[in-house]
Order: C-alpha cells, then sequence, then structure tokens
C-alpha cells in the first residue's frame, strides 16, 4: 500500500519547542509529574478508536499541554525520489522507499521523525538518551540518500492534549506508562509493540 501523498503539501511546520533540556519546574507546576521520554500503553477501556492499541511516544508533557507519537501504526511505504519532490527538495540521489506512519489525530500534514540519536540537527530534540525527535525536512532528504538515522520512524500526525487533559486519562486508567525502550520503537516489528509494551506495563493480559 502506497500512502496518498498529496497530504505532505503542510508538512513540516516546525512544531517542535526549541528545547533541549528537561522542562524547567515552573512548566511542570500542576501535573503531578512529566512523561515526557516515555511510552503511553492504550488501555483495553480507551473507547477512541484514534488510539485503539496505541502505543505513544511522549515528547513534550508540562502544564501547558503534552505531545506524543503513535509508533505502532504503518500507513505505507512512499517512493523516496516521490517524496523529496513534493517537499521541494532535491531528488537526484534518492533511492529506494520510506515507510510513513500515523503519529496521531491531529495536524495529519505534519511530520516528525523518531529516530536513534546518532544523526542531529539543530533543532533535534533528544528526548532521551536513546531516541530523538526531528522536524526538519533535510532529515527525509538525509534518510533518502542512506545518510540518516541508523533507526527511524517517520510519521504523519500528532497526538496532541491540552493543559492537565492527558493528566487525566492516565489517572481514570486509560493509558499505562512504560519506560521508553529504543529496541521496542525500532527493532520490535510494528504488529508486536503494543503487546510487547502491554507486557512491561506489569499488568496481566
Amino acid at each position: 500500500m502506497r500512502f496518498p501523498i498529496g497530504l505532505l503539501v503542510l508538512w513540516w511546520i516546525g512544531l517542535l519547542p526549541a528545547v533541549h533540556e528537561p522542562a524547567p519546574p515552573d512548566r511542570l507546576e500542576g501535573i503531578q509529574r512529566s512523561v515526557a521520554g516515555m511510552l503511553l500503553v492504550a488501555s483495553e477501556k480507551l473507547a477512541d478508536p484514534n488510539f485503539d492499541h496505541t502505543v505513544v511516544f511522549m515528547v513534550v508533557h508540562d502544564r501547558e499541554g503534552a505531545l506524543g507519537l503513535v509508533i505502532n501504526r504503518r500507513y505505507g511505504r512512499v517512493p523516496a525520489r516521490e517524496l523529496l519532490e513534493r517537499l521541494g527538495l532535491p531528488a537526484e540521489e534518492a533511492e529506494g522507499e520510506i515507510e510513513l506512519a500515523y503519529g496521531g489525530p491531529v495536524d495529519p500534514g505534519t511530520g516528525f521523525v523518531v529516530h536513534t540519536p546518532d544523526y542531529r540537527l539543530e533543532d533535534t530534540l533528544l528526548v532521551t538518551p536513546g531516541i530523538a525527535v526531528t522536524n526538519d525536512t533535510r532529515v527525509m532528504a538525509d534518510i533518502a540518500r542512506g545518510k540518516g538515522p541508523a533507526r527511524y520512524i517517520a510519521t504523519l500526525g500528532y497526538a496532541g492534549w491540552a493543559a492537565g487533559q492527558l493528566d487525566a486519562e492516565i489517572a481514570r486508567g486509560d493509558w499505562y506508562l512504560v519506560e521508553a525502550d529504543p529496541a521496542l520503537l525500532f527493532e520490535t516489528p510494528v504488529a508486536e509493540r503494543w503487546e510487547r509494551a502491554r507486557e512491561r506495563s506489569g499488568i496481566d493480559l
């Protein structure tokens, strides 16, 4: 299946905050603790079809709200050359295909790449020691030319929560919290990520 790349016209609008350190204490006021850098694992009782059996890597979580990226739903593969042309980037050296994934229901024209930290740009956000996030188009050009990160998940859209919303969902049991493990994100087959993450939550299946 190939993802209809017409949605890529509005891709990469720079939604990530220019922060490379944990949020300061004043931005965490009003929440129990930041879950940035952790995985949200959807519980069985979560009724929202946008998040049914999803695993979400949390990028930002403070008193102003939260942003995360679903890491276990595929869209399909798109020719790398065609993708770069849509992004207005030189495509002469592009090879193969790039797999795109569903990052969440908000703004499906916005792209993020979750990747290993061997690759860094100026605005790359190092969320954990082993996991980084970039939403600069240059990362896609580098991936297409074989010069990108060793492992990555390229997503369209994201999951967003207003101030206090995610905390309420966690409190009522919609989500389980699991430490983010690069091996689970980048090495576990997509179809197995929810089950593997669910097992790590310590709750019996």
